[in-house]
């Protein structure tokens, strides 16, 4: 349930509020004073903040200024004063919308609905997907850095998940020795080749049923290395 936070000190105004945003399925907090209502805002979780501009303790533009320093949720400024340099003012602070009193209740909640609506849209599209690898049973989130096989979790170290992943994301193609080391180690082989080879041995170890018979990672004699789809 969305969680909303009135700070208005017109106590009949913000039970009215309250009344019809709960009636629209959300749950409402009041905070009759502008320092008290912006210590709930900035320590408490709240979906939004309606906020009177006039308030004892603290006027709505310095809450507003700073809830928007610390938090990027709705705030949608409640006054009387229909000046437009007040909303012009409020809006430039942070603010979402400026309603002028007196309002219908329903256009509130109008306004909230749409501003929780937009909002919501805002946080999935920001939202990064994990970049997941998926192979016959062997599954490699790229994000988290973390492998399944069949399903279960297996421990890699960094330099066996990133040359898992690079021969994932590179299927069929054959890769020698020293082009392995120079893509995971970033650096010439210099007889160091060998590293290639023990860490292949582990790998197959985590990801093979049987490692004398290797279903993934292939070698190809002579030559070096691929992963087979």
């Amino acid at each position: 349930m969305s969680k909303i936070l009135i700070i208005e000190d017109e106590e009949s105004i913000a039970e009215l509020e309250k009344d019809y945003l709960e009636l629209s399925g959300f749950e409402v907090e009041i905070e009759g004073r502008g320092d008290d209502g912006l210590k709930r805002a900035l320590e408490n979780s709240y979906d939004l903040v309606i906020l009177d501009l006039m308030l004892p303790g603290m006027d709505g533009f310095e809450i507003c200024r700073q809830i928007r320093e610390k938090k990027n949720i709705p705030v949608l400024m409640v006054s009387a004063k229909k000046d437009d340099i007040d909303k012009i003012r409020g809006l430039g602070l942070g603010a979402d919308d400026y309603i002028t009193k007196p309002f219908s209740p329903s256009e509130l909640v109008a306004r909230v609905k749409a501003h929780m609506s937009r909002y919501e849209r805002l946080i999935h599209s920001n939202r990064r997907e994990n970049e997941i690898v998926e192979i016959r049973g062997i599954k490699i989130d790229k994000t988290a850095r973390r492998v399944w096989i069949n399903e279960e979790e297996k421990n890699f170290t960094t330099k066996e998940f990133d040359l898992l992943t690079f021969l994932a994301e590179n299927p069929n193609h054959v890769f020698t020795k020293d082009e392995l080391f120079r893509e995971i180690w970033d650096m010439e082989s210099v007889g160091d080749i060998a590293t290639v080879t023990v860490h292949i041995k582990k790998i197959r170890e985590k990801i093979e049923l049987d490692t004398a018979r290797p279903q993934y990672i292939e070698t190809i004699w002579g030559v070096g290395y691929r992963f087979r789809v």
